[in-house]
């Protein structure tokens, strides 16, 4: 092809090449032909098959424009004007569409393909334009209500509504576009009523979805800065609403519209400077006093949900680097934000949080050590340019600044807080006078004890200065605050037994005190979230865990908080649940190592006796006895960036140690802790999605998964089931998904379609090769139960594999349920697909002794099983295998069955006996047996 020069010759090769099916190679031959070719009607030919290629490929702006071309040369060219019809079509212009197929039939009137096109198109053109109109008066009618002043309250709140709900059809969000609904929304939103902004907001929303061109548009004629003010508003639904507002014309700028446009895209819709523009706003309100505490969350939500890659395996991370040069001191900023003192940045309970989150997915996102080196750099230079020996403001935000860094990329705040002056700064802020300064000094203690080794540091030197600040102040704020900090250093051994860092009994005051400043509802949330913070490291101690399942009162008080609105909490509550249920990840201890580490005199961690089995059981009954399923399932509907990946984990390892007892698994669907795993199950860490989907596989292998997952949540949790049949794995959670996937196939088609999508069944087959008997007896009894379907059943009729044979040799098998199984499966195959039943005698010489083996069995299950398979091979088509099962002993077999009295418990083996019979003798196999005369 490259030595052609002939663009007749290459026309023809990309002939060939079209009929070949090869387009790319077609369009190569084409393309080459028209930039030789000299001949206008030759290049009209070569423009319009240019053009068919473009339409199979689905590429339909390239394909109109080649057919525009042929048609430029020869006007009445029919062959270019229908595909340049149908690449109109396609692209949505039908009314131009219409006229090119109009233009085919009155050149050739008697063609049914061009008549039949012209009245489908028309008939979607009038459905279209009655649409339109119809949308047209509606929006109209809004339009008019929401206008006019008199109109009835109610009536205009209802057809603000009605407008919302018109923009999320596209059709509709294009007719208030265009009727001149920008500048109306407009007027809606500086009325300043919370129910008439909430309606123009949500209005831009939908309009803004999906279509980038509308969006550039709107963001021109409203302005970012307009919007920021919307959400800087002290009103919690309308900052929800703007921040949604804001994601929405993110997703769309940024790859959410699908549409073609051609070349006027690379023309008019380059969105980087308004991405930019956004993102330098939102950082703008990061620090803005303007700003109310509900619009700062929202605004660092959509930073954390906007600027970190969502895959690291692209390489494009310039947001980060970006909003760390441009943002990063204004983030500072908010967490070194001291509540109690005056002139301070409007915020939520959640607010600081919110940053710490930030600072540390902006850490993460970071690809190199230079652009680390340069975080540390302009967090070092932001908490030295604080600390001012006059002015005690100023070094209380300096270390408050370096606990949000310590609860957010901790390494970051751990270098910074050994950097000299630091950690002495902190003991002299604990032995102030003024409250506020002990008690950002002990908070920042308490999250930078966090190693172990600055945790024995603080014990030689804090332990005692705590203790002062807890006996001393009648703050109650600062005595928990102190009290944590004794809690957290009281528990930097862990669950080791024999490295208590307190005397015997200390730890236990200390959470005696903890609950009871729990119970207190007199206090405020803040104050007792505390309390929570101190328990989540005292938990550590198997004697503290089971005083505070004892202790009902606090346990319910921890619960209810867990269900409020703060979400700083979630963290603290999962911590305390794994504590007590035992539920964090524990590596096993060959004692053969023990022996070891004792000969060597190396320290051995020792199991504290009330951390054995038995004690964990009946901590796990009390917590489902005090509701900690209602607080779980609450706590995993938080839709907040708070609910991390690992908080997700820690939750998804409690749910699972509390459907360990098959008892109890009841009880967790009967509040909602089915549903409430699924999502664990989908979203978060690859550990937590494991401990998620197993929790799901307990309770669905012994509960009616269409209670414990109603409606159509049922088909959100095949996924995760069948990602524990990978064969990484371990046995008990192939075992638990095997059966829970038996479950759900037995329960109706499109579940067993939805098994198959999930691309199940090649997993399911393998494990039916396994040697561990459970695991074989669940796989096939899973496979019993799919093979209904069409796809399962033509697996089964390739050539080329054991899969039916395995099947027929395991119904010759010693166990029980495995040979039901499968006989269940044979008898369902052969009913389904008669080819099978001869390709059956061919898997095996043994066939006629199994099934023999099988109606002869005592179990009436089985021995069904196996006579449904006999009548589906006499009644099979093929006579010559029926008369070789007739002239064996099977004929005794059923005739001795089929003489039998009537049973009711062995009434279904006899009626299947005696209808094997008559099909028999219908063929003519074997005659009635009639008396001499």
């Amino acid at each position: 092809m490259g030595e052609m020069a002939d663009p007749i010759q290459l026309k023809d090769e990309g002939n060939e090449r079209f009929q070949a099916g090869e387009l790319d190679k077609a369009i190569e031959c084409y393309t080459k032909a028209i930039k030789l070719c000299k001949d206008k009607k030759v290049l009209a030919v070569i423009y319009r098959n240019r053009s068919a290629c473009f339409l199979k490929k689905e590429s339909y702006t390239n394909a109109a424009s080649d057919a525009s071309k042929a048609i430029d040369v020869d006007a009445t060219d029919v062959k270019a004007l229908f595909r340049r019809s149908q690449a109109l079509e396609k692209l949505g212009k039908l009314d131009m569409a219409f006229k090119d197929v109009q233009r085919c039939s009155t050149i050739e009137p008697k063609n049914k393909t061009f008549l039949e096109t012209l009245r489908r198109l028309g008939a979607e053109i009038q459905a279209k334009l009655k649409t339109t109109f119809s949308t047209d008066s509606r929006v109209q009618n809004m339009f008019d209500i929401l206008l006019d002043e008199e109109m009835d309250k109610d009536k205009k709140e209802k057809a603000a509504n009605n407008l919302v709900v018109l923009a999320r059809e596209d059709a509709g969000a294009e007719r208030i576009f265009q009727n001149n609904g920008v500048p109306l929304l407009l007027d809606m939103l500086e009325t300043g009523k919370v129910e008439m902004v909430l309606a123009a907001i949500r209005t831009f929303a939908g309009m803004c979805t999906g279509h980038k061109a509308r969006t550039m548009a709107i963001i021109h004629l409203v302005g970012i800065d307009k919007l920021c003010s919307i959400m800087a508003v002290d009103n919690e639904d309308i900052a929800l609403a703007t921040s949604d507002l804001f994601q929405c014309i993110n997703d769309s700028l940024t790859g959410g519209d699908r549409r073609i446009y051609g070349k006027e895209e690379a023309l008019v819709l380059d969105a980087s400077k308004d991405l930019k523009s956004i993102l330098l706003a939102l950082l703008e309100m990061v620090a803005s006093k303007k700003v109310s505490g509900h619009g700062r969350d929202q605004a660092l939500n959509l930073l954390c949900r906007n600027v970190p890659r969502k895959d690291k395996k692209d390489h494009d991370h310039s947001k980060s680097l970006f909003t760390i040069d441009h943002g990063l001191k204004k983030i500072l900023k908010v967490c070194g934000q001291i509540p109690d003192l005056p002139d301070q940045l409007p915020m939520t309970e959640n607010t600081q949080l919110i940053a710490s989150v930030l600072l540390d997915k902006l850490w993460d996102d970071l690809r190199c050590d230079p652009e680390r080196d340069h975080y540390r750099e302009v967090c070092d230079e932001y908490i030295k340019g604080k600390f001012d020996p006059n002015d005690m403001d100023r070094n209380i935000h300096a270390i408050n600044a370096l606990s949000g860094l310590l609860q957010g990329p901790f390494e970051v705040g751990n270098q910074l807080v050994g950097r000299q002056g630091i950690m002495e700064m902190m003991v002299a802020l604990c032995g102030s006078e003024r409250e506020v300064d002990q008690m950002v000094a002990v908070e920042a203690l308490i999250h930078s004890s966090t190693k172990m080794s600055r945790a024995s540091f603080i014990i030689t030197n804090g332990v005692s200065l705590l203790k002062d600040i807890y006996k001393k102040t009648k703050n109650e704020k600062i005595k928990i605050r102190a009290l944590v900090g004794l809690c957290k250093l009281g528990s930097a051994g862990g669950d080791d037994y024999s490295m208590r860092q307190f005397a015997e009994g200390s730890t236990e005051k200390l959470a005696k005190q903890c609950r009871k400043w729990l119970c207190n509802s007199a206090m405020d949330t803040k104050t007792r979230k505390w309390a929570i913070e101190g328990l989540a490291y005292l938990t550590q101690d198997a004697d503290v865990k089971d005083d505070f399942v004892e202790d009902e009162p606090a346990m319910k008080a921890m619960f209810e908080l867990a269900k409020s609105k703060d979400k700083t909490i979630l963290y603290a509550v999962a911590c305390t649940l794994v504590n007590c249920t035992n539920s964090y990840e524990k590596k096993e201890i060959m004692p053969e190592l023990v022996q070891l580490a004792k000969f060597s005199k190396q320290h051995v961690p020792e199991q504290h006796p009330k951390d054995k089995k038995d004690f964990i059981q009946k901590r796990v009954k009390r917590m489902l006895k005090g509701g900690v399923i209602s607080a779980l399932t609450v706590m995993v509907k938080a839709d907040n960036l708070l609910l991390t990946d690992q908080t997700k984990e820690m939750l998804a390892r409690v749910f699972l140690a509390l459907a360990d007892d098959a008892k109890d698994r009841g009880t967790i669907c009967a509040h909602g802790g089915g549903k409430a795993l699924i999502p664990l199950a989908l979203e978060g860490s690859a550990i937590g999605k494991i401990r998620a989907s197993h929790a799901l596989a307990k309770i669905a292998s012994v509960s009616n998964p269409e209670i414990a997952f109603p409606g159509e949540r049922i088909y959100e949790v095949v996924r995760p089931l069948v990602s524990l049949l990978h064969p990484e794995r371990d046995g008990v959670q192939n075992y638990e998904a095997l059966l829970s996937l038996t479950n759900l196939a037995g329960l109706n088609d499109k579940l067993r379609v939805k098994i198959l999508k999930e691309k199940a069944l090649p997993e399911i087959e393998q494990y039916m090769f396994e040697d561990h008997d459970h695991i074989r007896q669940a796989a096939t009894e899973c496979m019993c139960n799919l093979v209904t379907c069409k796809e399962v059943q033509d697996r089964y009729l390739e050539d080329g594999n054991d899969r039916l044979k395995l099947l027929v040799l395991m119904c010759a098998e010693d166990d029980e349920k495995l040979q039901r199984a499968a006989a269940g499966a044979l008898a369902m195959l052969t009913a389904a697909q008669k080819k099978l039943c001869t390709k059956m005698t061919l898997v095996t010489l043994q066939w006629l002794e199994i099934l023999q083996r099988l109606i002869l069995h005592d179990q009436p299950q089985i021995q069904h099983r196996g006579l449904v398979i006999v009548y589906n091979i006499l009644n099979s088509d093929d006579n010559e295998l029926a008369k070789k099962l007739i002239e064996s002993e099977i004929l005794e077999i059923l005739s001795v069955i089929g003489k039998a009295m009537d049973n009711p418990k062995r009434q279904l083996v006899i009626d299947v006996a005696r209808t094997c019979l008559v099909k028999a003798m219908d063929l003519g196999l074997i005659k009635p047996f009639t008396t001499p005369s």
